[in-house]
């Protein structure tokens, strides 16, 4: 069994006190095996899909979970999830009241607005950053961004969490791989070279411990500044400073597309579940 030899040799290699752990994170994937989709990655990253994690040796592992989160989805979405949730805005006035489940907590951020959405969604990258340097390095463990315009159709839990977490993008798996939007331009510090690139991630989720999180955001916001001196914008904005960080920077686990399906496309059969997706949107209305 592939599987179990892959065991054997990780736990020779392991220090006895990590055996649990690496058992644990093995077993959960062995234990409901597919064989339509790739199930690990090129440096051993185990990539979650429905019918390959079990639940519940993972809570073993990882007995609480805590989940960190424009004003029109905002219903929709906490009305979907549960646990606590970071809400950015620079609108807090206009965020609707709602009454709440008690385990469900909502904390409202005021941030600066800015005339573009293209530099609102960069500069989220030094608002996660700041934030986990003044404040929630000492309040959580695990720290997750996710867009605000999507919406929950399933449980996400103990199975996405890990030490830097990365979601591939559901474009991976409708388009060519020659088609994955890398920035390729040399001068930008997004740029990937022609010819690299393993997965193309997702913004819209991803995530891991603070402090693995914030070396991502602290190392992509950098980018992006100095693009900003430099006159460039990456082709995806802050998302092609994540592709180029996680290329250089490996996820410890990776999501599949289930974890953040985009409605543009029609969901092929080995996408057996949609945990989370894009909400349908007027981009003409919403971005400006």
């Amino acid at each position: 069994n592939i599987f179990l030899s892959l065991m054997d040799k990780l736990l020779h290699n392991c220090p006895q006190e990590g055996h649990l752990h690496l058992t644990l994170k093995l077993f959960s994937l062995i234990s409901c095996r597919r064989t339509d989709v790739l199930l690990i990655s090129p440096w051993l990253a185990p990539i979650v899909w429905e019918g390959t994690f079990n639940r519940d040796i993972l809570n073993y592992d990882f007995p609480c979970t805590v989940q960190d989160l424009y004003v029109r989805f905002i219903e929709g979405f906490l009305g979907s999830a549960n646990k606590f949730f970071y809400l950015f805005t620079d609108h807090p006035e206009k965020v609707p009241s709602m009454k709440l489940a008690p385990e469900k907590r909502l904390f409202i951020i005021p941030v600066q607005n800015y005339p573009r959405w293209q530099d609102i969604s960069m500069n989220r990258m030094d608002i996660i950053s700041s934030h986990i340097r003044s404040c929630w390095r000492y309040e959580v463990d695990y720290f997750y961004s996710m867009d605000i315009d999507v919406q929950l159709f399933e449980h996400i839990g103990v199975e996405s969490i890990d030490m830097l977490v990365g979601t591939i993008s559901s474009w991976q798996y409708t388009e060519p791989r020659e088609n994955n939007s890398y920035e390729r331009r040399p001068e930008s510090r997004a740029a990937i070279p022609s010819g690299e690139g393993d997965f193309y991630y997702a913004a819209s989720f991803y995530g891991g411990s603070v402090s693995e999180v914030y070396k991502l955001t602290t190392a992509c916001f950098k980018g992006i500044t100095e693009d900003r001196a430099s006159g460039i914008e990456a082709k995806w904005h802050e998302e092609s400073h994540l592709n180029k960080y996680l290329l250089y920077h490996k996820p410890t686990r990776l999501l599949s597309p289930e974890y953040y399906w985009d409605e543009e496309l029609i969901r092929p059969r080995i996408v057996k579940v949609k945990r989370l997706s894009s909400v349908h949107k007027d981009l003409k209305e919403v971005r400006f």
